[in-house]
């Protein structure tokens, strides 16, 4: 009887043991994870070491040939650390200085104008950071000093050998071009995101992924040999592989430049298109941004490119379109005539308009109307077919529509329904006023009339190029048929009258190369209501004619003096011909069409 009390009272003594122990471990555990679990975390992380990060550069975009319009390159920060600097201070004794004593003699050391002087920033400034950085932390290891040093600042604070300060290297974006195509590739924001052009529309392609490392400081805050650890690797940015031309958008944009001082010009923009693909090998403007600098223009220069963000309404490059329209639906061909005064009214109707110079009457055969580019002629012709058949072939060519680039601020030109257009608007639609569209959309067009009447969506990017090889984000190319193949031929054929029989644009004449061309002189809107002073003058032309495959257009804002279409026909031919240099087109091996301009 005695041995079972005397086993049950040892049973019930262990189980109280045990309990005391269980409730020892749960009070303990609850300690660590919940009343000091602040403060063990953050001895935790000092005893880990220093974290750095390591960052993930952000890719390069490239040319077609790969050179590097936005790159990623080095800069440097450099971190100090308050206590190991101010550890150098003590009295006679060898003891610490207190902290306030220990910051003056800081402040007055040499080798601080020193590092003020290599950097150019004030003493002052150094000592808020370290003062800030103590006021968090009295031991704080950690305070940013100097911030995106250059490769050659760096080596001259190196040179200075502080011990107490720890350089820290990470990506910053350049752009080797400059201003050159500027506007299409554009720039990334303070907080290194993109933040206009194909900086902006391909942030995910091109943005890295940051990591880290961590290593043990030794007192006076050098890291200690093996103590490094990457504890997340960083991962870099894709390449963005443009469609672009390097060379050849600098030479556009040069000649760009000199064209519009010449002329005395607001603004000028050109582009260049390889027909067959659709691909754009240059597209510039000028102003054009320096993603470097970007104040270095004005504000209304700075963002998209204009290109595909401002629209104008297109006068007579337009025309061709509505040919094109007449012809594929059987409603005319290009001996189709009318007789054709210089102006057109009719009071009945408010309608009035003219042809931009004086002619005396003449009977114009289609072909002759879009050599003459003759207002008057193409409305005279065009009435005859309807308002609806002309606004479906607008919309196939991609009037009033974003082009499939997506590019960042795009603009969808406006094409009103023929239900909205009053009397005038009927009859002006017909030669490119009273619509709208950007210089995208107007390539857009000319690309299909020139490809066999097949269109095949513009592209700027061939892909994103990944660390393994890979290419992601590749343009889907969904081709359709806008007029037929037929028709195709015949509006070349008849622009090719442009520059062979138009003595005003003789200057597009390039010998052994047949040329399809049509300029344009436009006025444009005002914002009141009413049209501004001056012309927005273009040039369109496809080459060569009996093979197809490059397009050029060239657009020059309001030059002075008011200048006509003729105006534009140097820089067209200027870049035109660099175009065959560059990409060694062979000449023409059959004869000029020869179509009736007048009946």
């Amino acid at each position: 009887m005695r041995a079972t009390k005397s086993t049950r009272r040892r049973t019930s003594i262990a189980l109280l043991i045990v309990l005391a122990v269980v409730a020892s471990l749960v009070y303990k555990l609850f300690d660590i994870q919940v009343v000091h679990a602040s403060a063990l975390t953050a001895q935790a992380a000092e005893r880990r070491g220093t974290a750095i990060t390591l960052y993930g550069a952000r890719g390069d975009i490239v040319g077609d040939d790969g050179t590097v319009l936005a790159g990623s390159v080095l800069r440097y920060d450099f971190i100090a650390s308050p206590v190991n600097a101010l550890s150098a201070y003590t009295d006679a004794s060898g003891n610490a200085l207190p902290q306030d004593q220990a910051l003056a003699k800081l402040a007055a050391d040499p080798v601080l104008a020193k590092l003020s002087k290599v950097t150019g920033t004030p003493v002052a400034t150094f000592m808020t950071a370290f003062r800030n950085a103590l006021k968090a932390n009295a031991q704080s290891q950690y305070a940013p000093l100097i911030k995106n040093a250059d490769v050659p600042t760096f080596n001259k604070i190196e040179a200075l050998k502080i011990a107490w300060l720890t350089p820290v290297s990470h990506p910053a974006r350049t752009y080797p071009d400059g201003a050159v195509g500027g506007n299409i590739v554009g720039y990334v924001n303070s907080a290194g995101a993109g933040a206009e052009g194909l900086e902006q529309q391909y942030q995910k392609c091109l943005v890295g992924e940051n990591g880290e490392e961590t290593y043990q400081a030794s007192r006076d805050g050098v890291a200690l040999p093996g103590s490094t650890k990457v504890t997340k690797p960083a991962k870099q940015g894709g390449t963005l592989v443009t469609t672009l031309d390097p060379d050849l958008n600098w030479f556009v944009n040069q000649n760009l430049a000199a064209s519009t001082k010449q002329l005395g010009a607001e603004f000028a923009q050109g582009s260049v298109v390889d027909i067959k693909t659709g691909e754009i090998k240059a597209a510039a403007q000028y102003p054009s941004v320096d993603p470097n600098n970007i104040e270095s223009v004005p504000a209304a220069y700075r963002s998209t490119s204009m290109m595909f963000s401002s629209m104008f309404e297109p006068g007579s490059t337009f025309k061709s379109l509505t040919a094109a329209a007449m012809i594929d639906s059987g409603y005319a061909t290009p001996s189709s005539h009318v007789v054709t005064p210089d102006s057109y009214s009719d009071p009945s109707k408010g309608v009035r308009f003219s042809d931009a110079e004086y002619h005396p009457v003449e009977d114009m055969t289609l072909t002759g109307i879009l050599m003459n580019s003759s207002n008057v002629g193409i409305s005279l012709l065009g009435k005859s077919m309807s308002a609806q058949t002309r606004y479906e072939y607008y919309k196939k060519f991609g009037i009033g529509s974003p082009t499939s680039v997506a590019f960042p601020a795009q603009a969808s030109g406006i094409l009103t329904k023929p239900s909205t257009w009053d009397n005038q608007t009927y009859f002006t639609t017909m030669f490119g006023q009273g619509v709208s569209a950007t210089m995208a959309q107007m390539v857009q067009a000319y690309q299909a009339m020139a490809n066999d009447g097949v269109m095949v969506p513009l592209s700027l990017v061939k892909g994103c190029k990944q660390a393994d090889g890979t290419m992601t984000d590749v343009p889907k190319k969904t081709t359709t048929r806008v007029i037929k193949s037929s028709t195709s031929k015949t509006m070349l054929d008849m622009l090719e009258s442009v520059p062979q029989k138009n003595a005003s644009d003789a200057a597009l004449k390039t010998p052994g190369y047949r040329l399809a061309a049509k300029t344009g002189t436009a006025q444009e809107p005002d914002g009141h209501g009413g049209y501004r002073q001056g012309f927005y003058i273009s040039v369109m032309g496809m080459f060569p004619v009996d093979n197809p495959q490059y397009l050029v257009d060239v657009n020059i804002g309001f030059p002075a003096g008011n200048k006509m279409s003729y105006a534009a026909t140097p820089l067209f031919h200027t870049i035109m011909s660099q175009v065959l240099k560059t990409y060694r087109v062979s000449p023409s091996n059959s004869a000029p069409s020869d179509l009736p301009v007048t009946h």
